[in-house]
């Protein structure tokens, strides 16, 4: 569901899927709370010269697929379709019902010296009450998850994706403040699970045994909350036997995005679905937030008056495309 650096399973929304049907621009159908009816501010924080945004118009979200395409095609060697190709932007139908998480760095100069604020990451969200009306998730074109969501039909589902960060970008800083504007998000819609699928770099399972096969012998989800892939790009996860599965060696192996949600309490479905499109392979990923650990929920919740701040890290790069 998620992936700073690829488009995390989204092949087949482009911008050949059919649009949703009276599909309104975001912020005519969002961000307001069901059961309080308060708006959700469009700036959600900042660190030093970066500020969280929701996407407020269209102008916001064709920057978001500036930089999708940037990433994810020019980078990331997706294949890109003729009107997107044209454009340069990674067109998508689910866009226009999706809200946008949004990272500016506000202390960028363009060409001629002048300060022009440069979106440097993005996450697109869509919520279950959203999908509903809709059509559903974009998960549901690569995994068979109705059983579940109807398992948990009193629960609130948010689902993840087309996350990346510009190359020049990838640090602590920026990547930290896209999850404390989700973290706000998820707070403020009383969201009680994550999901999405995630997406490791290739398409030849054999060459992804080792992180697949560990993901399937020692981070499968519960019974309650499983799901199995749909359609003929389907592939098994269990590549190699359990004894054969290093567990430090497998752990390694996983993107840092992937790894990074299976150390907050993310578990993941059984089996994995190649996309074609993007050159990757999707696994779906679900993170009942009631799991979270608790010092996740105490690093990312911050007073609503207050700006996000986060110090610099090293340079991580994630890897991630859904909803």
């Amino acid at each position: 569901m998620w992936s700073f650096g690829s488009a995390f399973g989204f092949g087949v929304h482009s911008e050949e899927y059919s649009s949703p049907p009276s599909a309104v621009e975001p912020e005519t159908v969002r961000r307001r709370d069901r059961a309080s009816g308060s708006p959700l501010p469009a700036m959600l924080g900042a660190s030093g010269p970066f500020e969280i945004r929701l996407a407020q118009n269209k102008r916001d979200i064709k920057k978001a697929q500036r930089l999708r395409y940037k990433v994810f095609y020019e980078e990331g060697g997706a294949t890109a379709h003729s009107r997107s190709a044209l454009l340069r932007r990674d067109l998508c139908a689910l866009d226009k019902i999706c809200d946008h998480l949004l990272v500016f760095d506000t202390a960028h100069r363009n060409r001629f010296g002048r300060l022009k604020p440069k979106l440097v990451g993005t996450y697109r969200l869509l919520r279950g009450d959203v999908a509903e009306k809709y059509g559903g998730f974009y998960s549901q074109t690569e995994f068979l998850i109705a059983p579940m969501l109807a398992r948990h039909a009193d629960k609130r589902f948010l689902e993840l994706g087309r996350s990346c960060v510009h190359a020049d970008y990838r640090s602590k800083r920026v990547i930290e403040l896209l999850w404390r504007g989700l973290w706000i998000y998820a707070q403020h819609y009383e969201i009680d699970v994550l999901i999405g699928c995630a997406s490791l770099p290739g398409t030849q399972a054999k060459k992804l045994a080792l992180p697949l096969s560990f993901l399937h012998h020692h981070a499968q989800a519960e019974p309650e909350w499983q799901v199995r892939p749909c359609g003929t790009s389907a592939v098994s996860m269990a590549i190699l036997d359990k004894q054969e599965v290093d567990p430090r060696r497998g752990l390694a192996s996983l993107p840092p995005l992937i790894k990074a949600y299976l150390r907050a309490g993310a578990r993941f479905g059984d089996g994995a679905v190649i996309d074609w499109q993007f050159n990757t392979t999707d696994v779906f990923t679900v993170m009942p937030l009631d799991q979270l650990g608790e010092r996740y929920i105490e690093h990312y919740t911050v007073p609503a008056a207050s700006p996000a701040f986060l110090p610099d890290g090293q340079e991580n790069r994630h890897e991630n495309r859904a909803a």
